[in-house]
């Protein structure tokens, strides 16, 4: 029998949740979508990632560039949260509150961060950099020490959270502790070649710092997003990268050190995926890759070929660090695998625009791997790098520009049948589309 003291339940929830998450190796214009769509939402939610993943957002002809903030914080309406998923460089979190706020653009209690969330150090930089520089276990990163803070988190024994920062006597033992370790460990990746050596004492220093710019910031966001919905508001979620690079379920070890997919929003949030309505799956008009990995449908023909046209009128180049994107063809191999993967309900298709530089466009609607079609997409990314994609060609629009389209009866023929297409092979609609970069220059419902 329940005591008579026992805590009532507590109130059913009634706000609603959305998702934005990208369906291909990221770069798919997630924050141009997430900054309208905030419109619509009390909350906007980051759940993974770090400052190795960059969004641009043309405002107004202002263009501002976050990697870690949620793209939500352009909008002072909202509450803009960083989950417990993401791991925080306090430096680029600090620079880029700074730079939005030189802009005019008000950030305050409105910007949340979760003292769960864990924090990279410079040593963990330098991990990342001897890693990808000892030949052979190269795989591409960004170089901000992501993946090495990843270990340390779910290693346990060396990982330290943004609350921790605010607690000085328990931060130094930490790093008295850590510290030793670390420089060992960075001495062995050298190998006999320059490395740095970090003193303890002098990092906690510095990081108690930060941890007091911080401080403002710093809440028990799963407690609040649950209560939040309790309450009938309403949470936008946003992905960091894309599904194919999602730790678990993307093209391994090719990959990021989180849960870049929807399976993301209950561990890197606190709020269970269940409570979930919408999942809006991004779809770039081709493909873009950066780093190492298998891509079927690299366009590999030089520097005067389609490949490096749609990069230049794409500006594909990292917005993190600048590098130029690999290109390819729309891959619907993968977007479906994706598109499953993830719960997702319905599909944005963004840069459609940048087609308009090519006269015919293909897409791939299959792979033949070791000398047999298939239409699933390889777990095993040695048999991702054989395959061979089953291209079908579509006429272009070519020459017709799409950046003053407003409806959708206004985009020309074939470029309205190649979005037909990718909703017909993925069997989802498409609801939005995007023909440039400013939030203006989208197609809503």
């Amino acid at each position: 029998m329940m005591s008579s003291s026992a805590t009532a339940p507590e109130a059913t929830a009634t706000g609603t949740c959305t998702c934005v998450v990208g369906l291909q190796w990221g770069d798919e214009a997630k924050g141009k979508l997430v900054d309208p769509l905030a419109e619509d939402h009390d909350i906007v939610v980051r759940y993974n990632g770090g400052a190795n993943a960059g969004h641009t957002i043309v405002r107004g002809g202002r263009s501002f560039k976050l990697s870690l903030l949620p793209s939500g914080v352009l909008n002072p309406r909202l509450t803009s949260l960083i989950g417990n998923g993401v791991v925080i460089y306090p430096p680029r979190f600090i620079e880029e509150v700074s730079q939005l706020r030189e802009a005019g653009i008000p950030v305050g209690t409105n910007l949340l961060l979760s003292d769960r969330a864990h924090v990279v150090f410079p040593y963990h930089m330098e991990e990342e950099r001897l890693s990808e520089t000892d030949g052979g276990g190269a795989i591409g990163t960004t170089g901000r020490g992501i993946g090495p803070c990843y270990q340390d988190k779910v290693g346990r024994t060396c990982g330290i959270r943004v609350g921790d920062l605010l607690v000085p006597e328990y931060l130094r033992d930490r790093l008295r502790m850590i510290v030793p370790r670390k420089n060992r460990w960075i001495e062995a990746l050298a190998a006999g070649k320059e490395a740095k050596k970090f003193d303890a004492d002098a990092l906690a220093q510095e990081y108690l710092g930060y941890g007091e710019a911080l401080r403002p910031h710093v809440h028990d966001t799963a407690h609040f997003l649950r209560k939040s919905l309790q309450h009938g508001k309403r949470i936008l979620f946003e992905a960091a990268q894309g599904s194919l690079l999602d730790i678990d379920h993307g093209t391994y070890p090719y990959v990021t050190s989180s849960n870049s997919s929807p399976a993301g929003i209950w561990s890197g949030s606190g709020l269970p995926a269940r409570r979930l309505t919408r999942v809006l799956g991004v779809v770039k008009a081709y493909t873009t890759r950066v780093g190492r990995g298998p891509f079927p449908t690299e366009l590999t023909d030089g520097p005067d070929g389609l490949g490096e046209a749609i990069r230049r009128k794409g500006r594909e180049y990292g917005t993190v660090t600048g590098r130029p994107r690999r290109v390819g063809w729309l891959d619907l191999v993968a977007l479906r695998y994706a598109a499953e993967v993830g719960g997702v309900d319905e599909l944005a298709v963004t840069l459609l625009d940048v087609l308009s530089c090519v006269p015919e466009i293909a897409i791939c609607t299959a792979y033949e791997v070791q000398g047999e079609r298939v239409q699933e997409f390889p777990a095993d990314a040695r048999l991702l790098e054989q395959a061979k994609p089953v291209l079908e060609r579509l006429s272009g629009w070519y020459g017709e520009e799409l950046t003053q389209v407003r409806r959708i009866a206004e985009l020309p023929a074939a470029a309205r049948r190649y979005v037909d297409r990718i909703a017909e092979e993925l069997r989802r609609p498409v609801r939005i589309i995007s023909v440039g970069p400013d939030r203006e220059q989208t197609i809503l419902p």
